[in-house]
């Protein structure tokens, strides 16, 4: 059995949903060394998410943000928890919808995604800064 772990840490995004498929494989390479395995990819924020879903067209992923704007409105006053502002809340109530962590099978050293499949970083934040990731991997 290998085990592997790395953490990443993301540039600062846009609001919005994004690719990082190419930086979660770049930031753990010893994934090659393992034939079977599971690799999970844990963010470690309230505030953004993680889901797996198409990556050819950048269209899926301006509708997912049009989704959960409409889903989960700002500014709504019975939120009680607005400290950080308007987007505050509603980006907590979003990642809660999407997850903290994906995990994906690992096959031939390489993670076994579907052909139009990536790992998306979920930025439900104006601002959110830097994001950091625990990327764990094991296998034979």
């Amino acid at each position: 059995m290998k085990i592997f772990q790395q953490l990443l840490t993301l540039r600062e995004h846009r609001r919005g949903f994004h690719i990082i498929t190419d930086e979660i494989e770049d930031a753990l390479p010893q994934i090659d060394e393992i034939d079977v395995g599971i690799c999970q990819v844990f963010i470690q924020h309230t505030s953004a998410s993680l889901t797996i879903n198409e990556n050819a067209d950048p269209t899926v992923r301006v509708d997912f943000e049009m989704f959960f704007n409409k889903t989960v409105k700002e500014n709504d006053r019975d939120y009680e928890h607005d400290y950080e502002g308007a987007d505050d809340m509603p980006a907590h109530l979003k990642s809660a919808l999407l997850g903290s962590s994906v995990t994906i099978p690992i096959r031939n050293g390489r993670l076994a995604l579907g052909t139009w499949q990536g790992i998306y970083l979920c930025e439900h934040r104006n601002r959110g800064g830097q994001r950091h990731l625990v990327i764990t991997a094991w296998g034979a």
